[in-house]
């Protein structure tokens, strides 16, 4: 198979698809997000199913973000990546990240998440593998950490 993208292409969507959800994030507004996905994309996310093309996508992650203590997630920086150039797939470790909870600790729980480039800056497929185990205690340790500092269940 022959390289379709170069490098740097590969690597500027990749680095867009980063920004664009810690900036959705950080906004509540994931249309920009659900835009990085071709309009037949599969995302297939473990604890949620299959989502098939954008406007799916973007209703999903839009009504999951919202929810609390979701909304509460502002950051997704990715640990590691590996990059198979000439297939056009990313495969990442992402951390799920809460914002600060006043006293400055990170919390935060990882996914792997692969990702299939298709061209023109977007994506056509997505798989998210996580333990919701790992989820639970961290989501514990942030709501415990964010009322010690005053916050409240927004």
């Amino acid at each position: 198979m022959t390289n379709q993208w170069s490098r740097e292409e590969l690597q500027r969507a990749h680095d867009n698809f980063v920004e664009t959800a810690n900036r959705c994030a950080e906004a509540g507004e994931w249309r920009d997000w659900a835009n990085l996905f071709t309009e037949d994309a599969h995302y297939v996310e473990h604890m949620f199913g299959e989502m098939y093309g954008r406007e799916e996508i973007h209703r999903w992650i839009a009504a999951t973000m919202a929810e609390w203590p979701n909304r509460a997630m502002t950051s997704f920086p990715h640990a590691w990546c590996s990059c198979d150039e000439e297939k056009g797939w990313w495969i990442c470790r992402i951390e799920n990240r809460f914002r600060d909870p006043g006293d400055g600790s990170v919390h935060q729980a990882h996914n792997l998440t692969v990702l299939h480039y298709a061209g023109d800056m977007q994506f056509s497929y997505e798989e998210d593998a996580y333990n919701p185990a790992n989820f639970g205690p961290v989501v514990g340790a942030w709501l415990a950490a964010f009322k010690a500092n005053g916050g409240s269940a927004e």
